[in-house]
């Protein structure tokens, strides 16, 4: 059966995630899972107003994506480049439309906890966890996930938004889980609506 093969930016802090990034298109490679559009934006001025960072971001480097795939490492959060990125993904704009977001938690956070927002993700990605919680309140998401960033949290607590947070380890161990999470994050980009209301960061902290 032939499979549809989508657009895919991905967002990682250089510095420290490119062994990640590196990771991720060479086991694309061997089983050829997405066409890889990523490019740097790391020589965007920030002296520019938010709306034109955007714009440029989304229409100049993002193109035509569907799926960002956000790594997410113990600095991401701090990053402005990572903020801009997330930012022009959710954004809706006049050439090209808002991108569907998958979150991969990389090693270096430690984290166990994992967010199922699509249909079907729970049978085909989690089929022994028998038990789930709904959260409903920042404080908990940020115990959760402390390396998150503020505006994927902000779109995490939405109820008309559908962004899966998912392990590394889960992804090295199948493949195919990576590839239904892309399919299932690109049919259900077009009825996210993200709350882009969090200024851009201005710098890194």
């Amino acid at each position: 059966m032939r499979r549809t093969k989508h657009k895919v930016f991905i967002s990682y802090h250089h510095y420290n995630d490119q062994a990640y990034k590196e990771e991720l298109l060479r086991l694309n490679s061997l089983h050829n899972i997405f066409i890889d559009t990523s490019v740097d934006t790391g020589d965007i001025s920030d002296d520019l107003e938010d709306l034109r960072i955007r714009e440029i971001i989304r229409d100049d480097y993002l193109k035509d994506s569907t799926v960002t795939i956000l790594l997410v490492g113990t600095d991401t959060k701090n990053r402005k480049h990572i903020d801009w990125e997330v930012f022009s993904s959710m954004y809706d704009g006049k050439i090209n439309k808002k991108s569907g977001i998958l979150v991969i938690n990389l090693p270096s956070t430690g984290c166990n906890y994992y967010t199922a927002s699509h249909s079907e993700e729970k049978e085909e990605v989690y089929p022994s966890n028998t038990s789930w919680t709904n959260i409903d309140n920042r404080s908990e998401y940020e115990r959760r996930y402390p390396y998150m960033p503020a505006r994927i949290i902000d779109n995490l607590l939405k109820d008309n938004v559908k962004i899966s947070v998912v392990n590394w380890s889960k992804i090295a161990s199948n493949i195919e889980i990576l590839r239904f999470l892309i399919d299932k994050t690109f049919i259900d980009r077009q009825n996210c609506d993200y709350d882009l209301s969090r200024k851009m960061r201005r710098a890194n902290s």
